[in-house]
């Protein structure tokens, strides 16, 4: 082999490992958590095993975020529910000092400190994991953003996380692993 072609075989390993480091982050494998229902009691992660999917959605009451995506959220949730998509809202302490501390709007809530949004690698709210039930546990087939404009529900041109549970209800990939969330920081 000549010395003149080992760079391009270096770039080209180099490659392949930042690729599939890219892939392994978004489709990892979480086995359980459990979080507590906002009403009282707790439910885990496994107990939605016989479902197509399992969308996890960060939230909190004290983020602009979340006020805004509260109608999009409640409208997907509507759209999939009948379809064997389970949403989880969990609500997460964040890094402000607000007042407002309550539930999540109209959506049903469950609540968490930290031990959720840790096992999926979330950061901020408003952020979605989209979740598919696999032999071990739960295969990640997207993390991040709902859609392209959490300001303006009008503005919307990309609709990531309805686009990806389309696709996994169909049997395809899921098309994006992962968008960059906008939204609050998760207190740790």
């Amino acid at each position: 082999m000549s010395f003149r072609k080992l760079p391009v075989l270096l770039a080209a390993a180099l490659l392949l490992v930042t690729v599939s480091v890219g892939i392994a982050r978004a489709q990892g494998t979480v086995t359980d958590f459990t979080v507590q229902k906002t009403g009282g009691g707790s439910t885990s992660l496994s107990a939605y095993s016989g479902q197509k999917a399992v969308v996890v959605v960060f939230m909190s009451p004290a983020c602009a975020y979340t006020r805004l995506y509260q109608e999009r959220l409640a409208a997907l949730n509507s759209a999939y529910s009948g379809r064997g998509v389970q949403f989880m809202f969990v609500n997460v302490p964040i890094n402000l000092d607000a007042a407002d501390s309550g539930g999540g709007g109209s959506l049903a809530t469950f609540s968490d400190e930290g031990a959720a949004s840790a096992a999926l690698g979330v950061s901020k709210t408003t952020e979605a994991v989209v979740l598919q039930p696999s032999g071990a546990g739960f295969t990640v087939r997207y993390r991040g953003a709902i859609d392209d404009n959490p300001q303006v529900a009008s503005g919307v041109q990309q609709r990531y996380l309805q686009q990806v549970l389309d696709n996994v209800l169909a049997g395809r990939p899921a098309g994006v692993a992962d968008k960059r969330a906008a939204g609050c920081l998760i207190k740790r």
